[in-house]
Order: structure tokens, then C-alpha cells, then sequence
């Protein structure tokens, strides 16, 4: 058994072990596009322990892009052992902690059914910080909406609206765990620029010619099938309360069912409650629960 720094000549094999077990654990990093473009460098410290034979069986890569290092935290894209041997995990994240210079904490998601990765999890001492579920709607039938007089619904338009995307978005999100860093216009253009966005999939919700409320459909796959995953969703603060999530969020229906997608998707922070709330209203349904664990640094 040896451990070693992933090379690029050994990239394939790398990707190759994470689409075999990616099932396993969370894989909102690990789904095809992602996992094509996927480089080794100082943005994905990544490691592999292997056999005698000299194959994989263990891995662990963090991502340290500009984002995480802004907000002092950094996320596994994969940690898992082929075999339930706690001192594979030690190893791999002695490892891995050369790499956090500048950090306050590095955290992972495991799907709350994986009770055998939880359990190394919380030997190596890190510790629940809250729970996400993940929700799935059959979009059969989308209900009519219409936004209140003053309001008005408009396309992302790229090269216009990232600042004002970024904006909403920030405030939206300032308090909610896991997202109170903020992003950049850049991160915006970078995420509309994706290889999963959908043209006119991403709008803005304006009061008058104020933005005040965001929205994302992009393509994605669940369980093997396409499925358009809905994120970011948000209202500002002082705009919430007032129904105008749900005419974005029936938005994105309706662009869904347009563009033919079967099933939507989306994520939610179990402490927010009334959004779940909405999503089960509007027939979402609960497909699956992961818990996100925390290892302070310093």
C-alpha cells in the first residue's frame, strides 16, 4: 500500500474511480462535466493510495478554487476508501491537510444512509454542521402564475447582468450556512458560461427596474436520466414573505416543461424551513438527505 499526489498521467484512472463510486457519496462534484474537466493543480490537491498492483483504492481531492479561499473554507469533492479501513481515511487526510494553509475549516458532505463513511468521518473529528435535502419534482403539471403589478420577470442577459445577478444573490444568501461568501460578477459569468446552462434558463426578477430576485435552471442527471437541477433561488430579505418565490420558482418550471424536461431538482439547507415548506407545496418531494460534517483548522 502506497499514498501519492494524483499525477496527470494518471487522471483516467483517477475519474474512473470516481464515476464507480460516486453513487456513494455525495456527488454534486462528480457528475460527468465536472469530472471532464478536471485538472490536477494547486485548485484540486488530490490523492491516491494504492495496492500492490498498483491501483487505486482510496482517494481524497479538495477544491480550493478562488471562492473557498475567499470565504476560508474548502470542500471535498471525493473521500472514500474501497475498504472500511479508518487508517486509509488518517492518511489521506494528513495528507491533505498540507494544503489548507489559510483556511478556517474544510467540510464534506456524506449522504446520511452511508453510515460507514460517516463513522471515519467522526474518528478524523469532524463534526455535523447542518443537514441538505435533496428534492424531486415530476413536472406533469405546472400551475399558472402571475407576478403582482410592479414586478416583471426578465432573461439573464450575458455581459449586462452579472453585477446585478451577484447582487440579489449576496443578499439573498448572506446568512444562509454555506453560502455566505460572497461571489464576483466574474463567478457569475463563469457559472452562466458553463457547460450545463440552458439559454434563458437563468432569470431575474425586477420591482420596477430594481432586481430583487434570482433564479437558475440548468441541465443535469439523476439517476441516469436528464433532469433540469433549479439553483440559486432567492429573494432579498426585505422582499420575501410576499409570494414572489413562488412565481420564480413556477418560472422555472414552466422553462423546464418548455425546454422537455420530465423532472426538476433542487437542493435545500434543512434550517430553512420555509423554503422546503414551498417546494413541498408546489409538489416536490424528498428523495434524499446528506449531512454536512465540518473539521475546524487552527
Amino acid at each position: 500500500m502506497r499514498i501519492e499526489r494524483l499525477t496527470n498521467d494518471r487522471i483516467k484512472e483517477f475519474i474512473k474511480y470516481c464515476e464507480k463510486h460516486r453513487i456513494e457519496v455525495d456527488e454534486s462534484f462528480l457528475y460527468d462535466e465536472d469530472l471532464k474537466s478536471f485538472e490536477v493543480n494547486e485548485e484540486n490537491p488530490t490523492y491516491v493510495i494504492t495496492d500492490d498492483q498498483n491501483q487505486m483504492i482510496a482517494v481524497a481531492s479538495l477544491m480550493m478554487d478562488e471562492y473557498a479561499k475567499r470565504g476560508k473554507k474548502a470542500r471535498f469533492r471525493i473521500f472514500h476508501s474501497e475498504f472500511e479501513n479508518s487508517e486509509y481515511y488518517k492518511q489521506l487526510m494528513q495528507a491533505i491537510m498540507k494544503h489548507t494553509n489559510g483556511l478556517e475549516k474544510i467540510f464534506i458532505f456524506v449522504p446520511v444512509e452511508n453510515r460507514a463513511l460517516a463513522g471515519f468521518i467522526e474518528e478524523l473529528e469532524f463534526a455535523i454542521e447542518r443537514y441538505s435535502y435533496l428534492l424531486v419534482r415530476n413536472d406533469i403539471e405546472v400551475p399558472e402564475f402571475k407576478v403582482p403589478s410592479g414586478y416583471d420577470i426578465r432573461p439573464f442577459r450575458i455581459g449586462y447582468d452579472e453585477e446585478a445577478w451577484s447582487l440579489v444573490r449576496n443578499e439573498s444568501f448572506a446568512t444562509l450556512r454555506g453560502s455566505e461568501t460572497p461571489i464576483t460578477p466574474e463567478m457569475v459569468t463563469k457559472m452562466m458560461s458553463a457547460g450545463d446552462s440552458l439559454e434563458g434558463g437563468a432569470m431575474i426578477l425586477y420591482h420596477h427596474d430594481r432586481p430583487i430576485g434570482v433564479v437558475r435552471g440548468a441541465d443535469d442527471e439523476y439517476e441516469g436520466n436528464p433532469i433540469m437541477n433549479i439553483g440559486p433561488i432567492a429573494i432579498i430579505p426585505e422582499y420575501q414573505g410576499k409570494g414572489l418565490g413562488r412565481c420564480l420558482l413556477r418560472a422555472s418550471l414552466q422553462f423546464a416543461k418548455k425546454a422537455s424536461y420530465e423532472r426538476t431538482i433542487l437542493c435545500v439547507n434543512a434550517e430553512n424551513e420555509r423554503a422546503k415548506s414551498l417546494y413541498i407545496q408546489e409538489g416536490f418531494v424528498q428523495v434524499e438527505a446528506v449531512a454536512c460534517y465540518t473539521y475546524k483548522l487552527g
